[in-house]
């Protein structure tokens, strides 16, 4: 706050006051009062005031220059009322008490809000358990009534439990912390089981799997990896190229990490997509083109990663290639770094 700035707010204040000295004073001097009283009253008249706008100028200007410095500081500007005290002048009370009011307020709203969003999180969690229920025993009498058509159905129905699961992770995504446990487990134990969760979409479209040794071991949550490879090869499976298709599963040690890379010989993706396949709800080009795609496995698994401090990095050439890179801690040590 600077003394112009005051001043001009006690703009009405002074020209009262100044206008009540000159009355005064030229009413004495018209009473023939000596001018060295004059002047007494005038010095006895202003003083006071000047010394009360200081007082009271500087007294704001150190509150307000706090506050203002306390709020360039917070990252979380509603903590404000928080942090400051309460002034011993009657503006900056009233501010104080209206920022405390909106505040407690907005705690109160959050607080509510809070409570909402777990109680849809539980019913879209309960939900997803109970139609699995159903989704199950569609395939058990799908398997007990082979042929063709209850062949294609059944395909049909696991795209669905993908789905399913991809609403399950997506509601946890949120507040991950609380699901997972980190654990020492084996890397290449995990990359089989999801090769094997999808190897009839390996049989029946011909694709060549190249599995490169994978025998580290990694610090993660194991259920939220499996989660995260599988989406990944899902989409290399789905973009990858219809006549001799590939793909190519490694790991490679490098200082304190573990590199998992799926690359797939597909359709690759746009210089002016990349970018921006992290994006909730992105499908770009091929997603157009090739349709099918919502757009959120990605954002989830980026989201996911981000909670457990795992990296994930994706390069690719349009119209050849695609490779995903995920990158694990060796150690527990890594991850709170």
């Amino acid at each position: 706050m600077s003394l112009k700035a005051y001043l001009r707010d006690k703009g009405m204040f002074l020209v009262i006051n100044l206008f009540i000295l000159l009355t005064f004073s030229t009413f004495l001097l018209f009473l023939n009062i000596k001018s060295e009283y004059v002047i007494i009253v005038i010095l006895a008249w202003s003083m006071p005031i000047t010394s009360l706008l200081i007082i009271e100028y500087w007294k704001r200007k150190e509150y307000y220059t706090s506050t203002i410095e306390i709020l360039n500081n917070l990252d979380k500007k509603f903590l404000l009322s928080e942090l400051i005290h309460k002034p011993d002048f009657i503006d900056g009370k009233i501010l104080y008490d209206i920022l405390f009011d909106t505040n407690r307020d907005m705690h109160e709203f959050l607080k509510e809000y809070e409570r909402k969003q777990i109680e849809y999180r539980e019913y879209i969690e309960t939900w997803v358990h109970e139609v699995k229920t159903p989704l199950a025993s569609s395939k058990l009498i799908i398997d007990n009534n082979r042929n063709e058509i209850t062949s294609s159905i059944k395909e049909e129905i696991s795209k669905v439990e993908e789905y399913v699961e991809q609403v399950l992770y997506y509601s946890r995504s949120k507040d991950a912390g609380k699901d997972y446990i980190i654990k020492e487990f084996s890397l290449g134990d995990v990359v089989r089981k999801i090769i094997g969760k999808n190897y009839k979409d390996f049989i029946n479209k011909n694709i060549k799997l190249e599995l490169n040794e994978v025998n580290e071991n990694v610090f993660s949550d194991t259920k939220w990896c499996e989660f995260i490879i599988n989406q990944i090869l899902i989409n290399s499976i789905k973009y990858c190229d219809k006549n001799d298709p590939r793909i190519e599963i490694k790991s490679i040690s490098k200082d304190t990490k573990v590199i998992l890379s799926i690359k797939d010989n597909g359709v690759g993706i746009s210089e002016k997509d990349i970018k921006r396949i992290f994006d909730k709800g992105f499908t770009g080009e091929n997603g157009r083109v090739y349709g099918k795609s919502t757009g959120m496995g990605l954002y989830i698994c980026k989201s996911l990663c981000e909670k457990l401090s795992i990296g994930i990095e994706v390069t690719s050439e349009k119209d050849k290639w695609t490779n995903v890179d995920i990158i694990f801690p060796l150690n527990k040590k890594e991850l709170f770094k």
